[in-house]
C-alpha cells in the first residue's frame, strides 16, 4: 500500500469517518426526510382519495338531485294535468246543470203557458157553446132542448171517429179544439177502451179530435173537414 503511495491508516479512518457519517445521515437526516416524504405522501394519497369520494358523492348529489328534481317537475305537470281536467269537468258539470236548469225552466214556461192557454180556452168554452147552439136553432129552426144541446155540443167537441171506437189494450193521443170536461174524458176513455189517454188541446183544428193510437191516426177534426170540402169544390 506504501507503494501505491496509500496510507492504510489514513484510509480505514477515512473509511470508518464515512461509515459513521452515513450512519449519521441516514439516522438523522434520510429516515426522517423518509418519514415525512411517506406522510407526504400518505396525505397527497388521502387527499386524492377523499377528492375522488367527494366527486363521487358530488356525482351522486347531483344525480338525486335531478332525480328528486324530475319527479317534482313530473308532479307538477300531473297536477297541472289534474286539475285542468278537475276544472274541465267542472266547467262541463256547471253547464250541464245549467243546461238542465234551462230546459227545466223552459219546460214549466210552457206548462205554464199551456195551462194558461187551456184556463182561457176553458173560459171561451161557455161562449163558443152559446154561439154553437144559437146557431143550430137558428139552422133548423126551432130551439132545442137542454138534451139536444148536451148532445150537440158532446158531439162538436168530444165524439170519438167510429173508425177508433172499441181499440183495446193500447195507448192513445186525443188532440182537442178545447179542453175536454171531465165527463167527456171520460166519454173518450170509454168509447177507446184504452190502458191510456193522453189529452192535448190545439185550437187549430176548431173542433172534432184527432186520435192517435200507435201508427194508426184518424182526423175527424173540422178544420180537417173544412179542408177536405175546400178540395171537393175546386
Amino acid at each position: 500500500m506504501d507503494a501505491l503511495g496509500i496510507n492504510l491508516g489514513y484510509l480505514i479512518m477515512q473509511i470508518l469517518l464515512f461509515t459513521i457519517l452515513m450512519l449519521v445521515l441516514y439516522n438523522y437526516a434520510y429516515a426522517p426526510i423518509i418519514k415525512v416524504l411517506e406522510e407526504r405522501k400518505a396525505r397527497i394519497a388521502k387527499g386524492l382519495e377523499d377528492a375522488r369520494q367527494a366527486a363521487i358523492a358530488r356525482d351522486n348529489a347531483d344525480a338525486e338531485a335531478k332525480k328528486i328534481l324530475d319527479a317534482a317537475r313530473a308532479e307538477a305537470a300531473k297536477i297541472r294535468q289534474d286539475a285542468n281536467v278537475q276544472a274541465e269537468e267542472q266547467a262541463a258539470g256547471v253547464m250541464a246543470k245549467a243546461n238542465d236548469e234551462g230546459k227545466r225552466i223552459i219546460a214549466v214556461a210552457r206548462e205554464d203557458a199551456e195551462a194558461e192557454r187551456n184556463r182561457i180556452l176553458s173560459e171561451l168554452r161557455g161562449q163558443v157553446v152559446s154561439i154553437a147552439v144559437a146557431a143550430a136553432n137558428k139552422l133548423i129552426g126551432e130551439a132545442l132542448d137542454e138534451k139536444r144541446q148536451h148532445a150537440l155540443i158532446s158531439d162538436f167537441f168530444a165524439k170519438v171517429p167510429a173508425g177508433m171506437s172499441g181499440t183495446a189494450g193500447q195507448s192513445a193521443e186525443v188532440t182537442s179544439a178545447l179542453p175536454l170536461t171531465d165527463a167527456e174524458k171520460a166519454q173518450v176513455e170509454k168509447a177507446l177502451n184504452v190502458t191510456a189517454v193522453n189529452f192535448k188541446v190545439d185550437p187549430r183544428i176548431l173542433g172534432g179530435l184527432i186520435v192517435r193510437v200507435g201508427d194508426r191516426v184518424v182526423d175527424n177534426s173540422v178544420a180537417s173537414q173544412m179542408s177536405a170540402l175546400r178540395e171537393s169544390l175546386q
